[in-house]
């Protein structure tokens, strides 16, 4: 790699600090953005979901423990894959440890996958992930959030997806983020979604090739995230 433009100090320290305003500005944004992201009405979840888990059948509301929080990572895992998602589990490989940090504010984390758990836990394993991940195969979680297909699916087939009727997905799975919240006596309720780039803000892995010179350095066609690999596999 060749430097492209080369300055002195004085004229970096002019430039950088040019950048910063809108740094500056763009944090300002973020920042009513989440406000009004928290301040977004609640839908009643009328479905009782049962959850296949490590330890036997869990119920939605107990994958809450003692939170009123609940963070979902919808991965693509289906029933019919051999393993995870590759650009899920690019995501996944941040996950480890961030649990302690949100249960201190009040916040439990769970990805959910259709896959059975004879399928997810081997591959938990071979990843060396530890956190909580769970099945929907017995349900229509999945279904019901907009990131499950039907294992017939086929690509030329219009979904709804990130919102929108007319999207189009390559595979029988998609991703998304979706937070729930506990009320008092126990409903719960849906806050919020993300899907598509939505979830850029969630990758640190991203966040920090985004800081460099070349930066994701992907292709303007096709698939961008070709390039990523399972992280035993690079």
């Amino acid at each position: 790699m060749n430097p492209e433009n080369i300055v002195s100090r004085d004229q970096w320290l002019e430039a950088r600090m040019e950048l910063l305003n809108r740094e500056k500005a763009l944090t300002r944004e973020r920042d009513a953005i989440t406000a009004s992201r928290r301040a977004l009405p609640w839908v009643k979840l009328e479905k009782k979901y049962v959850f296949e888990t490590d330890t036997g059948k869990a119920a939605l509301s107990e994958l809450f423990g003692d939170r009123s929080q609940l963070i979902v990572y919808h991965f693509m895992f289906g029933p019919e894959w051999r393993e995870g998602c590759v650009s899920c589990s690019f995501w996944a490989d941040t996950f480890n440890g961030i649990e302690p940090h949100l249960a201190g504010r009040d916040i439990a984390f769970v990805a959910i996958s259709r896959a059975p758990m004879s399928m997810i836990t081997p591959f938990k394993k071979r990843m060396g992930w530890d956190f909580t991940w769970v099945s929907s195969n017995t349900n229509s979680f999945n279904a019901d959030f907009n990131v499950s297909f039907g294992s017939d699916h086929k690509p030329e087939e219009p979904v709804f997806y990130n919102f929108r009727k007319d999207a189009f997905s390559p595979m029988d799975e998609a991703h998304g983020t979706s937070v729930l919240a506990k009320g008092d006596d126990g409903t719960i309720y849906h806050t919020y979604s993300t899907y598509g780039r939505g979830l850029d803000i969630t990758n640190a892995a991203y966040s920090y090739i985004d800081l460099t010179p070349k930066g994701r350095n992907e292709p303007g066609e096709g698939n961008p995230m070709a390039w990523v690999r399972h992280h035993d596999r690079y």
